[in-house]
């Protein structure tokens, strides 16, 4: 299939397809890339054939780790889509490709509803302000209700999701919708077959459909006040199709007003999403100009999505490939990107030299010379750019906001099996480091060992699976570790005094200083309160590093220290015996007392632990996890009967919990697990903590 050229600006669309694990995304967008011709079969997740998810590891699991971006056409528009992860692991994926994108379509498995993961991606894409559209899927199989699952989008997310689109049909005898814009049916005899065809309404639908529709207009006219007074006037009957969509097309731009569709994602019914993304979901240009700051003079800039603007882009994702090497996946929001041109990266303040841009069809790339404002694809040939970073014109700089990642909570300690392993470990892990930014890895400076932190065990499970294939290292992995961190409850003042006489120039450095608690969050805060010059102006950034490299080493139990305040405010110097070292050296001294004295606790992360349930294991699943240390927040009831607890319990007592919950529910329960805060740990486990590092 050819792919249309010159495609104007506002017939782009780039959409993310959003959900739960399992609720059908992969299987929609393979749905998406069949119908518009990109593929010649339809690829089932669980075979390992489908198009986006190319990983062996995606094809092994049947799920979806890495965003994946595809360019499809559709009725002359041109729609860049990215299939994100649903598994909370890699919610980093899903947060980044939000960042770049203007539209999402929220996938919900019909006979689950909304389930604990929906909830997280939702928060997301409000934190972005990204407009969506609802896809209730897998609706023809048993236990598949579209009806049920609308009302799990009111109760749980939003009162303001209308559908648009009625299902004909129920579970297996699903075959089409009825639209409530043009009051037709669109029916399929076979879920693979070409195309819908168009009919009438079947008569017992028809008064639902009209209902819904009602519903649909006052919801629309809402947008308009020209249209709300021509509706009260003249009632449904005045409004035109054409007033009907655009005002719909101005509520859900808007941000806060969802159309639901429903039906089987495998099939031809995909037609309506791609229908509903062309009319109803933004175009580059329905976003505002997006705003940045001018790294030189520190100003605001904005950028309009326009190709005579200056050139501005965002790196959002890096992958390995195994043809072209590294792929730097870019958004461009103003001007023209071309290869063979230099561009700046304003993060690094480095001038790079773009070498080909190539468009994704998931896997497999196509040249292309250029790519303009609103669109999306990869760069090949950037070497210092990373995910969150900025690309911009020489001429005319702009640093965009960069995209923030939570801290990894979980680390495990990897050794490479042989000598031959060593080095090819160390260029593995770089590699993956690179491509993932919740992935992070460091020396143990005590044990010498290598240490890898992520976001959750199937998350480091999965990188060490990677580490082996792609790079064949072979390594042994130590049991998982939980990140814990240290602070202070209380406020100490101390001197810190280094003070060496041994025949010749001594040395000599004393300081006062206060350390007291920081906001939760805030992390260190460094304040320089000297009067006078009792530490002399050369001093004082020693001391702060030698106040900073201890606390990063742990006071009681080794753990870095978080969420302080240190306020140098009073010293003493020496002539000729004073120097920076023995400065940094006192800042240290004076650390390593008054965190003791200032009542230190140790600090555990605690995870939002969502269990959803059969009701027969309910007793069961709330006794484990009180025996966990869980706190067990709230209980409610799902479809289908099933029941959901949610509590917030340490990780450190979560490990291997997907296997246990499986063997007390018979396998029919499952959990998803996320990164809550930082709590004090109580004082008998902190004890034990505390004795097991010291040893």
């Amino acid at each position: 299939m050819a792919t249309p050229t010159n495609v104007p600006l506002k017939d782009f669309r780039n959409v993310g397809i959003i959900a739960h694990i399992d609720a059908g995304k992969t299987t929609t967008t393979e749905g998406i890339l069949y119908r518009t011709g990109l593929s010649h079969k339809i690829g089932a997740v669980h075979e390992g054939e489908t198009t986006t998810d190319w990983m062996e590891q995606e094809r092994e699991r049947g799920i979806t780790i890495t965003s994946a971006a595809v360019t499809c056409f559709w009725k002359g528009h041109k729609i860049n889509i990215i299939d994100t992860p649903g598994h909370i692991d890699f919610t980093a994926e899903v947060e980044r490709s939000l960042r770049v994108l203007d539209g999402a379509v929220t996938v919900f498995d019909g006979k689950m509803g909304v389930e604990a993961q929906s909830e997280t991606v939702w928060r997301q894409a409000n934190k972005y302000g990204v407009p969506r559209i609802c896809f209730i899927n897998k609706i023809n199989q048993i236990g598949g209700d579209f009806y049920k699952s609308l009302e799990s989008i009111h109760n749980r997310l939003s009162k303001n999701a209308l559908p648009i689109h009625l299902p004909i049909g129920f579970e297996k005898d699903i075959n089409g919708v009825v639209d409530l814009v043009d009051m037709k049916a669109y029916t399929y005899t076979d879920f693979t077959d070409h195309e819908l065809v168009q009919g009438d309404i079947p008569a017992d639908m028809l008064e639902k459909a009209k209902n819904a529709r009602s519903l649909l207009v006052e919801a629309a006219v809402e947008a308009d006040d020209a249209l709300m007074e021509k509706f009260f006037e003249g009632g449904e009957a005045a409004i035109s199709i054409d007033e009907l969509k655009s005002a719909l097309r101005k509520r859900v731009l808007g941000g806060d007003f969802y159309l639901v569709t429903g039906g089987d994602g495998r099939g031809v019914i995909v037609e309506k999403v791609l229908d509903l993304m062309n009319d109803y979901l933004p175009s580059p240009l329905d976003v505002d100009a997006i705003w940045g700051k001018n790294p030189k003079t520190g100003d605001e800039v904005s950028r309009k999505p326009d190709e005579k603007e200056p050139m501005a882009a965002l790196a959002f994702k890096l992958a390995t490939d195994p043809f072209v090497g590294k792929l730097i996946f870019v958004r461009v929001y103003s001007g023209v990107l071309t290869a063979g041109s230099y561009v700046l990266n304003t993060t690094t303040g480095e001038k790079e030299r773009v070498g080909r841009i190539v468009r994704m069809h998931a896997d497999k790339r196509e040249d292309v010379d250029k790519i303009g404002a609103g669109d999306i694809a990869a760069v090949v040939g950037l070497k210092g750019t990373f995910t969150g970073h900025t690309l911009c014109d020489v001429a005319h700089p702009i640093a965009l906001e960069a995209i923030t990642f939570p801290e990894p909570p979980v680390s495990i300690a990897v050794e490479p099996k042989t000598k031959a392993d060593q080095e090819k470990m160390g260029i593995a892990l770089g590699r993956l480091a690179e491509e993932d930014p919740t992935f992070r890895v460091h020396t143990d400076e005590e044990t010498g060992q290598t240490i890898m932190s992520g976001m959750g065990e199937l998350h480091l499970e999965i990188l060490i699976d990677r580490m082996k294939r792609e790079f064949n290292v072979e390594a042994n992995v130590g049991e998982p570790q939980v990140a814990f961190r240290e602070t202070i409850k209380g406020t100490a003042e101390v001197q810190g005094k280094h003070a060496k006489q041994s025949g010749g120039r001594g040395q000599y450095g004393d300081v006062w200083v206060r350390f007291e608690p920081n906001e939760v969050g805030k992390g260190f805060e460094f304040i320089d309160m000297i009067k006078g010059g009792v530490v002399p102006q050369e001093y004082r950034k020693p001391v702060e590093q030698g106040i900073v490299e201890t606390l990063n080493g742990g006071v009681i139990a080794g753990y870095p220290v978080v969420d302080i305040k240190a306020t140098l405010y009073d010293g003493s110097y020496h002539d000729v015996d004073s120097s920076e070292l023995a400065f940094k050296l006192a800042g240290s001294l004076a650390t390593r007392d008054g965190i003791k004295k200032a009542t230190p606790v140790l600090l555990e992360p605690v995870m939002h632990v969502e269990v959803t349930t059969p009701e027969e294991f309910m007793g069961d699943i709330i006794g484990d996890l009180n025996s966990r240390r869980g706190r067990i927040d709230a209980m409610e009831d799902l479809m289908g009967g099933a029941k959901l607890v949610k509590a917030i319990v340490p990780l450190a007592n979560m490990f291997g919990y997907t296997g246990d919950i499986r063997s007390m529910s018979q396998g029919r329960a499952a959990s998803t697990m996320e990164l809550a805060h930082y709590e004090e740990v109580p004082p008998n486990v902190a004890q034990e903590i505390i004795e097991k590092r010291s040893k």
